[in-house]
């Protein structure tokens, strides 16, 4: 069964139809993740109509809004405040709930992942109530509640805690990879957001830094916007893959030519149109957290992995302060984020297996918004506080309402 609810008074009524029938609930937003996590035989969720702002506090950069909201929803709306979110990822398709949920992250060795934004969660419980978490009342609760992948309950709303609006200066720009792997500590600590995307057949790396500027916005134009975040960024290099999965022997010019025809670009906007760009082709995706220290070899390693499969996309780095949430991928360590991609219709399981395994050895943790293959059985090991995101789970769902196969995958049974 699918269901919209308008309000917060629907989704009540739903739960406790959920309670009356046994039946499982999951909820969902954007249906941006990768994984199994929103799927049910039970009731479904669209959360997409609780999606207004409730409440703004500018005295202390405070929003209140429904977990539906979307983050591009979102940021048009913050920034007529004078707000901001201080760091997102390059995707801002996500529902606010979702992305916390996953821990959607952006990049930046001093910045934390989306949910750290979170100064209280609303969850409402499979009987229908609703409960407020914040460090102060339940600090478990809330702990638990930021990075929760929909095992709680349903977030109807959350409190973010933000930054004053920001103008950022965003230059990309093609370095030789042995160069930047030879600076990377510099090239992050130096820059308030550091990235760069890596080819297995090329020696050059598209990096990309942004920082923050104390000038006006200076927006392109909406044609030259169009060509190069629409054309070239996501037809052209659709075109591309599609040649790639009729004739793999093209990958290794398509990744260098992809390589080298990036050039110097410099963009100064609005701090959320420099992180987030479309993303218009299919592909699927696996990401994990390691520890900073490693990020170099790991890295290496992922990259020569890289040339005994066939894939034509790129891999990203980024890097991310730690944060205390009980099942943040960054949970009490420096981290750096490496994001493997395949396109659609290619086989993706035999590469992504071996790059788990080099995740593996460095003790990576997966972002829980794409593909990996751990278990109930492996996760307590890369996660210091499992088990009491685990007595939170239970104190808060204890009949395991809002279970389904993936969380009882990576939890395991309540009870």
């Amino acid at each position: 069964m699918l269901a919209a609810p308008h309000s917060r008074d629907e989704l009540s009524a739903l739960l406790e139809r959920a309670e009356a029938e046994d039946r499982v609930v999951r909820a969902f937003g954007a249906g941006h993740s990768f994984t199994d996590t929103a799927l049910t035989s039970g009731i479904l969720v669209d959360t997409t109509k609780l999606n207004r702002v409730l409440d703004v506090d500018l005295a202390n950069a405070r929003v209140r809004v429904e977990g539906g909201a979307r983050l591009h929803e979102l940021n048009d709306t913050l920034y007529g405040l004078g707000l901001a979110f201080p760091n997102l990822g390059d995707i801002d398709v996500q529902s606010i709930a979702g992305a916390t949920a996953t821990a959607t992250h952006g990049t930046g060795g001093k910045l934390q992942n989306l949910s750290a934004a979170l100064h209280s969660v609303e969850l409402m419980l499979a009987d229908g109530s609703v409960v407020e978490l914040d460090e102060r009342t339940d600090p478990d609760g809330w702990r638990a509640a930021r990075v929760n992948v929909g095992a709680l309950g349903i977030v109807t709303a959350v409190t973010l805690q933000l930054v004053p609006a920001f103008v950022l200066e965003g230059v990309e720009r093609p370095i030789p990879f042995d160069e930047v792997l030879a600076g990377l500590d510099d090239y992050v600590d130096s820059n308030d957001h550091f990235e760069f995307y890596m080819f297995a057949h090329s020696s050059t790396a598209m990096t990309k830094r942004n920082n923050r500027v104390d000038l006006h916005e200076q927006p392109r134009g909406k044609l030259t916007e169009w060509f190069a975040d629409v054309v070239l960024n996501n037809y052209a290099f659709d075109v591309l893959t599609r040649l790639c999965r009729v004739q793999p022997k093209f990958i290794p010019p398509v990744q260098r030519f992809a390589a080298s025809a990036g050039s110097y670009r410099r963009q100064v906007e609005r701090s959320y149109r420099v992180f987030a760009s479309p993303r218009l082709f299919r592909f699927t995706e696996m990401e994990y957290a390691v520890p900073r220290e490693h990020a170099a070899e790991v890295i290496r390693e992922i990259k020569e992995i890289g040339r005994h499969y066939d894939t034509p996309m790129p891999t990203e780095v980024r890097f991310v302060a730690p944060d205390d949430a009980f099942l943040s991928p960054v949970h009490n360590r420096e981290s750096c984020y490496v994001a493997v991609h395949q396109v659609a219709g290619m086989e993706w399981r035999g590469y992504f297996g071996a790059c788990e395994e080099v995740f593996n050895r460095y003790h990576g943790r997966p972002h829980w918004g794409k593909r990996h293959s751990q278990s109930a059985e492996t996760l307590p090991a890369l996660y210091p506080e499992w088990d009491r995101f685990l007595e939170v789970r239970r104190r808060l769902d204890p009949k395991g309402r809002f279970d389904n196969r993936y969380t009882n995958h990576i939890f395991g049974p309540i009870g």
